[in-house]
């Protein structure tokens, strides 16, 4: 009896530690591929006739929403654009985004004044990356084109969608999969790195 006693708690010990062992290996995994996604991320301008569907665009905006905000305020709205009518008239105004019509669908992020007068933008900063980082996770290929805090460029877009004054523009995100692939940059850079000083 005893010495069923025994094999059963070795048992039990052997399966809590190999249960463990697999916990960590899969954190690691998970981890890993988080950090793969960012340091694979890169700004992709010319995208496949692929669809991108309902579901994966619901997506986006769920890990866009995801996103830290101050106080949490989450003052953050967005215009999801399929009409290629409106894209290509957005393109021909803004020559920072003049592909935009060769995307497949396009994110404007927005951030609401009145919800987060101080922080806005930093929250919408932190929407757009989640929103870039999702897009590479999902085989997306997307690109940041500031909006904010160009005068000139919130104008037009301001004026597109009659946009009531405390509600601003930040960023478009044309979206789509990738024409060809591209190799990311590799931006780490050890003189940027100060030890407890500067």
């Amino acid at each position: 009896m005893k010495s069923t006693n025994n094999i059963l708690i070795i048992s039990i010990l052997l399966l809590t530690l190999f249960s463990c062992k697999e916990e960590k290996l899969l954190a690691e995994t998970v981890v890993n591929q988080t950090l793969q996604t960012i340091l694979g991320r890169k700004s992709i301008r010319e995208f496949t006739e692929k669809e991108i569907t309902n579901d994966v665009l619901n997506d986006l905006l769920k890990a866009g929403m995801a996103a830290p905000s101050s106080r949490d305020r989450r003052p953050w709205h967005f215009i999801v654009l399929t009409d290629k009518e409106i894209m290509k008239s957005l393109a021909s105004q803004l020559k920072n985004v003049s592909y935009m019509d060769r995307a497949n669908k396009v994110i404007i992020v927005l951030g609401d004044s009145l919800l987060n007068d101080n922080c806005w933008e930093l929250d919408c900063s932190a929407a757009s990356q989640n929103i870039l980082i999702a897009a590479e996770s999902m085989g997306l290929g997307a690109t940041w084109t500031a909006v904010f805090p160009y005068e000139d460029r919130t104008d037009v877009v301001k004026k597109a969608f009659e946009l009531p004054d405390n509600i601003h523009p930040f960023a478009i995100i044309p979206l789509g999969y990738p024409l060809a692939e591209t190799a990311p940059k590799n931006k780490f850079d050890e003189q940027r790195i100060h030890q407890n000083r500067w």
